[in-house]
């Protein structure tokens, strides 16, 4: 079958993302070092635009595209940041943790109830540095990709107000204030997704605080992000943090050369696609040559599932050829659905969707069809290696009962043949690197396959929870550079865009897969079963045939059968004595290479979260309007992707050191 001219979706582009939070202009510490933080995170800046031009892999992967970097807007370090961003030519994107006039009207500082009544309307407030101050949000935002959660707006404007009308009122105060900031931790954590660095200006006194600054730079820590740590006490003392326990460490911050080859090893791995330079890594995809549909010399892996699967012998003997979905078809084939569904959805940002469409989706229709078809190429040729061998050592001795010695060499023949063809599978199969291939193909594919849901709720894998592979680290390092192509979307995400995500596109994600789980597990258990019934039949065989020529011996001794009849049958039991058993051992070996009962169990386990989750869906649903939460629906996709995850992680366990090998 000859490769077709389809051409692949080329790699995505690399970019470096940056997150920066940080105390506010009102902040004692900020406020009074703000011209030392300014130079501190120029100079940072700077030391971070040298690391990204001298990357080693800047040059493999045909340079970086534009660094962008994540705030809330809020006033202070936020705003800081973002204007030194964008004068760097930063692309500057904001999660924000309001709809944008709420958050402007937040934002203002304003204490005059009148004034931010009249900024959530829209209009301009009276004083004029309140105004001045939601000018500059107005003017920043204008300049920012924004990604608003606006789901509670109508629930925290209302606490807003009452706080501002009454101002004496303690627990209006710390009600709006709890609730404020569980919005504003939402936005930290998708700022913390989004990010492969994250500079937080901190005065460390507490990260009990939720939303606070101390809290975020926390969970960046605790989602693996790294932290560069300003004390605006001490802005020129700044330190890198890895992992949570750096909080409670008393290290110094070293010397500044130190420091600078820190965070400049720090851009180099985020850089890093996982491989040598020089290997294909993260190109590996765009080499592979597209094929239509599957050859049918690879099918021996999959027509053992088809003849064992149970589904009666017309199901078993059923043409196995597989089609691939080209890339250029999924937007109106596989993948109508769910764009359908992400069109529809109220105040849908039309451009993201369309970019899912020819970022995403392309790129996991061609990683989809790469894989399946070196999975048969794999799977299929160790499959017919078992097969192989054991017919060679059957071909082997069969000449006993047919042919004499004189014509043993035409066996001989047959059997070297064979056993050539096993050493040529084996050969071209790791020449050609079928296993590892396979491998990094199947796991771009199933990272990409998910990553459409968490696109349209912009949120993503942190960067510290991907799983890494033994001997290659580029799919996930490809799929996570997808999604950050993409990024967020320009959106305001309400009640109705919640409501339909949790129904729509989450619940049809979930459904399918957790069918697609249970009915494999079913298959495969199946399967096993059968296999080793069979293995174990051919040994019972092999016992009997050994058994039943002693007992024509022992016959034969007290002259009930002839000697000359047990001769003429010696042969005949030798071939079976050998055929039985080999067959049953390679039967057998086919049973543990394919490890049919392990994937069936892991498939099982799966369906039944993916089932849990399900039931978690169709009970959020019953939620009355207005009572849907970002955070509530985000946790389930979290939940769906933690076991997309754990699934691709325990197959690996299973098929990660079965290369292709001679059968022994």
């Amino acid at each position: 079958m000859r490769p077709t001219d389809v051409p692949a979706p080329p790699a995505p582009p690399v970019r470096l993302s940056i997150g920066v939070t940080g105390h506010r202009a009102r902040h004692y510490h900020f406020a009074e070092s703000e011209t030392r933080i300014a130079a501190v995170m120029a100079q940072l800046f700077d030391w971070i635009d040298r690391a990204i031009v001298q990357a080693p892999s800047r040059a493999a992967l045909g340079g970086f595209a534009q660094t962008r970097i994540h705030t809330l807007l809020a006033d202070g370090t936020d705003r800081m940041a973002s204007v030194m961003g964008l004068d760097r030519g930063y692309e500057l994107v904001a999660p924000l943790p309001f709809g944008r006039r709420l958050n402007r009207a937040i934002n203002s500082l304003t204490d005059d109830p009148a004034d931010a009544r009249r900024l959530l309307a829209g209009e301009d407030a009276r004083d004029r540095a309140t105004q001045d101050h939601a000018a500059a949000i107005r003017a920043l935002a204008d300049r920012a990709r924004l990604f608003a959660l606006a789901d509670a707006d109508e629930r925290i404007a209302a606490l807003f107000l009452a706080k501002l009308d009454s101002p004496q009122d303690s627990t209006a105060a710390a009600l709006y204030a709890a609730e404020a900031s569980r919005r504003v931790a939402l936005a930290g954590r998708i700022l913390v997704e989004q990010s492969d660095l994250v500079i937080g200006v901190w005065d460390g006194v507490t990260t009990a605080h939720v939303g606070g600054t101390g809290h975020t730079i926390a969970t960046a820590l605790d989602l693996g992000a790294p932290v560069l740590w300003i004390d605006p006490a001490r802005p020129e003392d700044w330190r890198i943090l890895s992992g949570p326990e750096a909080l409670a460490t008393t290290a110094g911050p070293g010397d500044p050369a130190g420091r600078e080859a820190a965070l400049t090893a720090l851009v180099h791995r985020a850089l890093n696609p996982g491989s040598d330079p020089e290997e294909p890594g993260f190109t590996a995809l765009d080499a592979e040559r597209w094929r239509d549909r599957s050859s049918r010399l690879a099918h021996a892996y999959r027509r053992v599932e088809a003849l064992f699967a149970g589904h009666g012998l017309k199901h078993a003997l059923r043409g196995l050829t597989q089609r691939y979905e080209r890339p250029a078809a999924i937007a109106t084939g596989s993948g109508a659905r769910f764009l359908g569904q992400a069109r529809q959805l109220p105040g849908a940002d039309p451009d993201h969707v369309e970019t899912i469409a020819g970022r995403v989706m392309q790129r996991f229709a061609w990683a989809e069809g790469i894989a399946a078809r070196l999975s048969d190429s794999y799977r299929g040729g160790m499959t017919i290696n078992f097969v192989l061998s054991s017919l060679a050592i059957v071909g082997g001795i069969s000449y006993l009962p047919f042919v004499g010695a004189d014509q043993k060499w035409l066996f001989a023949l047959a059997e070297l043949l064979l056993l050539c063809g096993i050493l040529a599978i084996t050969y071209f199969g790791r020449r050609r690197r079928l296993h590892s291939r396979w491998f990094e193909a199947r796991r771009a594919a199933e990272y990409l396959r998910h990553a459409p849901l968490l696109l349209v709720l912009g949120t993503a894998r942190p960067p510290g929870r991907w799983p890494r592979g033994a001997d290659a680290s580029w799919p996930e390092f490809y799929a996570r550079q997808v999604l950050r192509d993409v990024g967020l979307p320009r959106v305001a995400i309400g009640q109705d865009y919640l409501r339909q995500v949790l129904i729509g596109p989450l619940a049809d994600h979930v459904h399918g897969q957790r069918d697609y789980h249970l009915a494999k597990a079913q298959r495969l258990a199946s399967v096993h079963h059968k296999l080793d019934t069979l293995s174990g039949r051919l040994f019972q065989l092999a016992v009997a045939a050994v058994a039943l020529y002693l007992a024509l011996r022992g016959l034969e001794a007290l002259h009930v059968v002839s000697a000359q009849l047990v001769e003429g049958l010696a042969k005949y039991f030798t071939v079976l004595g050998v055929m039985f058993p080999t067959f049953g051992a390679g039967i057998a070996g086919i049973r543990y290479f394919g490890d049919f009962e392990r994937f069936g169990d892991i498939s099982e386990v799966t369906g039944e979260k993916l089932e849990a989750i399900a039931r978690r869906i169709a009970l959020l649903a019953q939620a009355p309007a207005g009572k849907l939460s970002f955070g509530e629906v985000i946790e389930l996709v979290h939940a769906a992707d933690d076991v997309v995850v754990g699934e691709i992680e325990n197959w690996q366990a299973v098929f990660g050191g079965k290369q292709i090998a001679v059968p022994v």
